[in-house]
């Protein structure tokens, strides 16, 4: 059996000699080696889309790959891929390193300089490993092991542009359409996604910051189930503690949330952390949001060329919601889109605050009417964004279409199309901070309240 083998290395002279001696290898299929860890993350996702055949059956990580730190990698890897056996390659080969890399997820370590006994015994290994792991999901064509769920950010322009608001009804407008979906608040320090939908509970993002390894069971005491079918994941009560959450930890978490999730929408608020960075870079779908008013566009503008200058996503990649818009304001979508660059949404959202008042005020955001045309907008906006059904499923998503409000266009915007386009991840953020392990999360009662 032939093994295919994808190293990935930053160093370009580690690369020329990886590849020789993987040249050398019997019955191997060693690919080009990927520069960074974004690269790699990219082709494993695209060949996932296809079928888990597609996937290399041992991926290298050499040390000094980067952006995203090599353990990081081998974590992200491992749980978005778990078909595929993944490798270190480190200079160091203590047994902290090892346990260090066992507990990431790697099924080896190999020394540098890697001598060719070691190299075909470890990648041998790994493939092996593989294999396995493919013949016991009986699935060989078609197994589980691709990207997972996806990610949908919300972040605002700046404060009071609707960006809570938009994160809710997306994750509604999903819910109601049948896919399992989950709300993340990243504002830390002011989340305001309980408020708006009257839930109160003791568990936050916070309580997962410093776990390393997030079991299915640390996620569901975490995680509050609402009558609403949404899954929440709230936002600390206390605003000092959205420092504990960095972007290790976000990335983490997030991770964990796509394995059990069709749909993770986050809310990252105003602010740019290295958290919601992170989350930003990694996402499937980033939209922003803004208001047709000088100061809301300039700050769009300038959140987008930040996010650019950080390496966390490009502005081609991004999607803008235009939120109160109206045919008498000034600035219209399609100048927004000139002047930032960035794609704007088909469907402008209408200026229409007295449809919210009561449901903001009563923090009930999910009994808005049927008939608002806030609503009907943001639920097609949710559509064209390919919320409402995935993404392979025409079928699922003529039902999800039926599903929306309201038939008709509302607020004036152009009709909705196909989905925009979606990005996989990119280079990380260069916002990186460090983290530390705070052991489990043990179990608590659970409460909630709905009014």
């Amino acid at each position: 059996m032939t093994t295919r083998i994808l190293p990935a290395a930053g160093d370009a002279d580690a690369a020329r000699a990886l590849s020789a001696l993987l040249g050398q290898l019997p019955d191997a299929e060693p690919a080009a080696p990927l520069p960074d860890s974004g690269a790699l993350l990219d082709t494993l996702a695209r060949l996932a889309a296809h079928s888990v055949d597609e996937l290399p059956e041992v991926v290298l990580v050499h040390e000094r790959i980067g952006p995203v730190p090599a353990l990081d990698l081998i974590r992200e890897v491992a749980l978005r891929f778990p078909a595929v056996g993944v490798v270190l390659l480190s200079s160091d080969t203590g047994p902290a390193l090892f346990s260090a890399a066992m507990d990431s997820g790697a099924r080896g370590l190999i020394g540098l300089p890697p001598s060719y006994e070691e190299l075909a015994a470890r990648v041998q290994a790994a493939a092996q490993w593989s294999a396995g792991v493919r013949r016991h999901l009986g699935r060989p064509a078609d197994a589980p092991g691709g990207p997972g769920g996806r990610v949908v950010t919300v972040a605002g322009a700046k404060g009071g542009v609707g960006t809570t608001l938009t994160a809710v009804q997306f994750a509604l407008a999903a819910a109601a359409a049948g896919r399992r979906t989950v709300l993340v608040d990243m504002d830390l320090q002011a989340g305001d996604v309980g408020s708006y939908l009257d839930v109160q509970f003791r568990r936050s993002i916070a309580d997962l910051a410093g776990i390393h390894d997030i079991s299915p069971r640390v996620l569901q005491d975490a995680v509050y189930d609402d009558r609403t079918g949404l899954a929440l994941l709230l936002a600390p009560a206390e605003g000092e503690r959205g420092e504990e959450v960095d972007d290790r930890a976000a990335r983490h978490v997030v991770t964990a949330l796509r394995g059990r999730y069709e749909l993770v929408v986050v809310d990252c608020g105003t602010q740019v952390t290295g958290a919601n960075a992170a989350v930003v870079e990694m996402a499937d779908t980033a939209a922003l949001v803004t208001t047709p008013d000088v100061v809301s566009v300039r700050a769009a503008k300038r959140m987008v060329r930040m996010w650019e200058r950080l390496q966390v996503r490009k502005a081609e990649d991004t999607v803008m919601v235009v939120n109160r818009w109206s045919k008498h304001t000034e600035i219209q979508p399609s100048l927004i889109e000139k002047i930032t660059k960035v794609r704007v949404a088909k469907t402008s959202v209408p200026a229409a605050f007295k449809e919210l008042q009561p449901v903001v005020d009563a923090g009930r955001l999910q009994d808005l009417d049927n008939r608002s045309a806030v609503k009907q907008a943001l639920w097609t906006v949710a559509g064209e964004l390919g919320l409402l059904a995935a993404p392979a499923d025409p079928a699922g998503a003529a039902g999800a279409q039926a599903a929306l409000p309201g038939r008709d266009t509302p607020g004036g915007g152009r009709p909705s199309g196909a989905a925009l386009a979606v990005r996989a991840a990119g280079p990380v953020a260069r916002l990186r901070r460090g983290g530390g392990d705070r052991g489990s999360l043990g179990p608590r009662p659970r409460r909630g309240r709905e009014g």
